[in-house]
Formats: C-alpha cells, structure tokens, sequence
C-alpha cells in the first residue's frame, strides 16, 4: 500500500468515526448533576386543595378537643365539643334548636334581601353620575363610620322592639359592604371598555348590560362575601333586645340560668352559617367568573 493510500485511508476512518460518535454532553452549572433538569420554580400558592376550606376548623376543633381531654380548658369556662353534641343532640330531639333556627334564618335573609338590594341601587346611581355620588357618596361614608349596632336605641324609639327593628338593623349592616366594593367595582371598569361601547354605539340597557355589570360584578360578589357575615353579626345582637325566639334569644336564656354548653351550641350554629354562607358565595363567584385567571385558581 502506498503512502497516499494509507493517508486517504486514514482521513476517511476519522471522518466516519467523527459522525457516528454520539453528541458530546454540554457543560452543566457547578453543582448540579449531568442530566437533572432545573426544576421550574413556582412564585404562586399552588393548586387549590380540595376541601381546603375545613383544614382550619378541623384543627381548631382539634385544639378544643386536646385541650378539654388534657383538663386545660375547665368545662365551666367552655364545655368540651362531645358536651355541646350532646346538648346539640337534645335540643334538636326537643325540637327547640331547629324553631330558633329558622326564625333566625327569616330574619337574617329578610336584612340581607332588603340590604343588598340598597345598597346595589344606591352604588349603580353614585356609579354611574357624578351627581349622584355627591347626594349619595358622603351619607354612606358617614353611615360607614358609625356601627350598625350603636343605632339601635334609635331604631327602638322609631320602630319599637318588634320585627321591624331587627330587619332594618340587619339591613343597615349589609348595605354598606356591598355599596362601597359594588361601587368601587363600577368605578374600576377600564376606560376602554367604555370608548369601545360608545364607538359601537351601544345603547344605554345595552352599556349596563355589557360593560357595566360584568365589571361591577367581582366588586358586588367580595361585597356579598362582607354582607353575609355582617348579617349574622347584627342578628346576634338584635335577638338579645326583647326577642321571645332564635338563636340569640337561646343563648342569652341559657347565659341567664348558666348553662355554657347551650351557649357553645349558639356560638356553634352561629359559626357554621357564617361558613357556610361564604362558602355559597365564594361558590357564585367561581362560577360567575370563571373567565379569569386569578391566584384563586
């Protein structure tokens, strides 16, 4: 074999041998092994977890129970959780507990029906005209300022001590959460939007429709989210002002002759219609906002 044979032999054998190797491996960072990817690093609260909502209670509850078990909590202060089933137990077997029940339940859905409707109205009007909020805007603010519940000697010299005070007591709470996030909704809404509405030459019911209130809506739901628990509050203190019936005139009865575990019942169903009443809310707003992409998932 000649000399120039054996080169081209030569340069055809490191040509192949170059283009069947396998790639080589591209340099990794210091410290990290060949072949682990990065981990994507994520900045929010994660996916939602379902039944997140009862963690909390389950492990006040949890705490309760430990600390009745441990004789840390005296039962005359607080009644252990098995004492207030108990009683819960007798008190439904009585029927006494579901009569109280439903009596607050009229009262408190009477004061959210006629507070919500308020304050929707009133925020649409101080919303939508700048005349309307300087009649509107200040009183609110005023109202805002004083509690809901510093007015009820007034309501008793105005309406008495029947059903009416308690009602509009209810309702004088509820307004003013859903007035001031509808309102702030409303006055939100991107400018754009309204541009837009008025280049396509929206009419007036078509702008409420359209623009108006799917941009109000997220301020009116968070407001709902205030005003159901505003409700539950206000009746807590109205069933205790001459009420002969309902939850608050169970507990103030039972705080009368010392009974503790009736009161925990009371604080009890108190704190599971408020629960549940945001539950349903946040609920409505899942659903009705679907459409965005919130931290909320």
């Amino acid at each position: 074999m000649t000399v120039g044979n054996s080169e081209e032999l030569a340069v055809t054998t490191a040509a192949h041998d170059t283009a069947t190797a396998p790639p080589r491996p591209t340099s990794q960072p210091k410290g990290q092994p060949a072949g682990q990817r990065r981990a994507r690093r994520r900045l929010g609260p994660g996916r939602p977890i379902r039944y997140g909502w009862a963690v909390g209670p389950l492990l006040l509850l949890a705490l309760w129970s430990a600390g009745s078990a441990a004789g840390l909590i005296d039962a005359r202060n607080l009644s252990a959780p098995w004492t207030v089933v108990t009683t819960a137990g007798e008190l439904i077997a009585e029927g006494r507990l579901q009569s109280h029940l439903a009596t607050s339940a009229q009262r408190a859905l009477l004061g959210l029906l006629f507070g919500v409707a308020a304050g929707l109205v009133l925020a649409l009007i101080a919303g939508l005209s700048r005349i309307g909020e300087g009649v509107i805007d200040g009183p609110v603010q005023i109202k805002r300022a004083i509690p809901s519940l510093a007015l009820i000697p007034l309501l008793i010299l105005w309406f008495g001590i029947g059903e009416s005070m308690k009602v509009i007591t209810i309702a004088l709470g509820v307004f003013v959460p859903v007035y001031i996030h509808t309102h702030n909704g409303l006055r939100t809404i991107d400018h754009r939007y309204v541009e837009l509405a008025e280049t396509v030459r929206l009419s007036r019911a078509g702008f409420l429709r359209h623009v108006v209130l799917p941009g109000a809506l997220p301020g009116f739901l968070l407001g709902m989210r205030f005003a159901v628990t505003a409700a539950w509050l206000a009746l807590v203190v109205v069933e205790q002002v001459n009420a002969t019936s309902g939850i608050g005139y169970m507990m103030e009865l039972a705080r009368t002759y010392g009974q503790t575990d009736v009161i925990m019942v009371g604080l009890v169903v108190y704190g599971l219609l408020g629960l549940v009443s945001d539950g349903l809310v946040r609920l409505v707003e899942r659903r009705a906002l679907s459409w965005r992409r919130t931290l909320a998932g």
